[in-house]
């Protein structure tokens, strides 16, 4: 059986450092031999608020029943003001869908985490955002989270990585979460 992963992150600007991050890693867990879905920041601008003015019972439901046949997530948030984004975390409050499933939220699922900042203080600030938000969501986050510090020229035009240790932290939490994801799918007995 397959393993799937779904990959939620990016921001409002086209090809954002965010998202070329969480591209890498996920392109790090396909090479692991997962099935990767990825939503960025066109998927996420494009989604109301959940469940406020302007919502539908549609809106989101392509990520909801994505996740809910995942069986782990790669999130990447850009550090803003020392939290994550406003949109990525309402792509999060999506998730509430899954609260009455039988796995609810992100439960048994493994979850890498990735926080870009073009500070180091945003960008620890933001990754320790996202675990308590998966601890919250009953998500495993792999012992890898990337914490990347954003510059012009970390990513080349076509997305290739410029830096070694972004590069390197990247490609191990895709490989963790493919990891993570594939044990506790077997505990399950899903594969």
């Amino acid at each position: 059986m397959t393993t799937r992963i779904v990959g939620i992150g990016g921001t409002v600007n086209p090809g954002s450092s965010t998202e070329q991050a969480m591209r890498l890693a996920g392109a790090a867990a396909e090479a692991a031999g997962a099935d990767v879905k990825i939503f960025g920041g066109d998927y996420l601008r494009a989604l109301p608020h959940y469940r406020g003015e302007g919502y539908g019972i549609e809106d989101g439901a392509e990520l909801v029943e994505a996740v809910r046949l995942a069986d782990g997530v790669i999130i990447s948030a850009p550090g803003y003001h020392g939290s994550i984004s406003g949109l990525v975390k309402n792509a999060l409050d999506y998730l509430e869908d899954l609260a009455k499933d039988e796995r609810p939220y992100l439960d048994g699922r493994a979850v890498g985490l990735i926080a870009t900042a073009y500070g180091d203080q945003a960008t620890m600030s933001t990754l320790q955002t996202l675990r308590s938000i998966v601890h919250a969501l009953r998500g495993w986050p792999t012992p890898m989270g990337a914490t990347v510090k954003v510059y012009h020229g970390l990513f080349s035009p076509d997305g290739e990585c410029l830096e070694d240790r972004a590069r390197l932290q990247l490609e191990l939490v895709g490989k963790q979460t493919f990891r993570g994801a594939s044990a506790l799918a077997l505990g399950e007995g899903k594969q």
